[in-house]
């Protein structure tokens, strides 16, 4: 979790046209909002890792998370009025005293996150998988009904990587991949007929992650 990120906005040739954040800590995993108004990203400028939602020329930062864990990964809905987002909440004193440990040398120790999600305007925060593991990377389908997110859950040794969709009421979990034991950053295309995702299947036996696209039918 490098301190010195920050979120610039750079143009189509690659030359920096402005820097939106200027506060100490760590500024990254930045989105734009459907409309094009909002910036949401994850900040420690509250000391701990949260989301936080600005304009699009980095003006009036506004935190939506706050409970104690690293909440990232975020995307809107296709209207912008919901985020989904992946989060860890440690909860023993153990478990507390690791993260706050690991946070204070600018690292985590991400295995085990659920997803959630939250209104643009930060209320109404709701837990929406308890799968245990590592669930992480979602987005929200095409339909805004349900969300796709890559799950190790299931894993006898924790590294399979599987994509499952979930009603946004957390019923519904439905397996999606079953090819390969890696599949992750799954996206659609503005049209929702196809879904693109990252993936170690045919890859001839080595640890190469590849780009794939498919049809999508919900």
């Amino acid at each position: 979790i490098y301190g010195t990120y920050d979120i610039f906005v750079y143009d189509l040739k690659g030359n920096v046209t402005k820097q939106l954040t200027n506060s100490p800590g760590y500024d990254a995993e930045a989105v734009v909002s459907p409309k094009g108004d909002k910036i949401l990203f994850t900040s420690t400028r509250g000391g701990d890792l949260d989301l936080w939602i600005m304009n699009i020329d980095g003006s009036e930062p506004k935190q939506l998370t706050n409970e104690l864990g690293y909440d990232g990964g975020a995307f809107f809905n296709s209207d912008g009025t919901k985020i989904v987002f992946r989060a860890s909440r440690p909860k023993t004193e153990v478990e507390i005293k690791e993260y706050k440990d690991y946070l204070a040398q600018n690292l985590v120790a991400p295995s085990a996150m659920e997803i959630f999600t939250i209104n643009a305007d930060g209320t109404d925060m709701k837990q929406i998988t308890s799968l245990g593991k590592a669930n992480w990377a979602p987005y929200f389908t095409p339909s805004g009904k349900k969300i796709i997110f890559a799950s190790n859950h299931k894993a006898e040794k924790g590294f399979n990587f599987q994509l499952y969709t979930v009603n946004l009421d957390g019923t519904g979990i439905e397996q999606i991949t079953y090819e390969s034991v890696f599949n992750s950053f799954p996206m659609f295309s503005p049209d929702g007929k196809k879904i693109a995702f990252s993936s170690n299947r045919l890859n001839g036996g080595t640890h190469d992650t590849n780009v794939f696209v498919a049809d999508w039918v919900e």
